[in-house]
């Protein structure tokens, strides 16, 4: 990945992971989904959230867990 998605810092909401650039958790988003909440909602709740950012941070936790399904397979 060229572009990094997300990080932490201590310095930011005590190093919670959050959207680089901004200060929104990355759970957030999947809280809203557990919600039930549409992606555009979430984006229109956390407008400093890039669609990008967003679904590149759900491939991200999809590949991470289908990944780890196959190890464990």
């Amino acid at each position: 990945m060229s572009k990094q998605i997300f990080h932490k810092d201590p310095e930011i909401l005590n190093g919670t992971a959050v959207f680089c650039g901004t200060r929104v958790p990355i759970r957030i988003l999947f809280e809203h989904l557990e919600a039930g909440d549409s992606l555009e909602i979430f984006l229109e709740d956390f407008p400093s959230v890039t669609r990008e950012q967003a679904t590149r941070l759900l491939e991200y936790a999809l590949h991470q867990l289908t990944s780890e399904n196959e190890a464990a397979a």
